[in-house]
């Protein structure tokens, strides 16, 4: 859920991730790019952001707004499990199924 609590966010074994509005459940954006599933979803603490982690290696920011694709980060050897974005909203924490963790730079 967005920090303004407009908009949830999901993740898709269809390779994507969506955004819908949460008072009455329409449809905002899909976020296409991803060659696997999607395994998690993060909104940035300010909101204009959302990260995405897929089993294809990947993590991905995206703009909320207009869910324009901002840039991808090719990950380790795992695939992506989990993502989440610090509270500062710098630092995107990746855990991955290689059983490790890594903190990135968000921009």
């Amino acid at each position: 859920v967005t920090p303004d609590g407009k908009h949830v966010l999901t993740a898709s074994n269809d390779r994507t991730a969506r955004v819908w509005r949460l008072d009455d459940g329409t449809h905002v954006h899909t976020l296409k790019g991803h060659r696997d599933w999607v395994t998690s979803v993060c909104v940035t603490p300010d909101g204009k952001h959302v990260v995405t982690g897929s089993l294809d290696r990947t993590v991905r920011l995206w703009r909320l707004d207009d869910g324009a694709h901002v840039r991808s980060v090719q990950e380790g050897s795992g695939q992506v499990l989990s993502v989440c974005v610090t509270p500062d909203g710098k630092h995107v924490v990746v855990g991955s199924a290689d059983k490790t963790a890594r903190v990135q730079l968000l921009h």
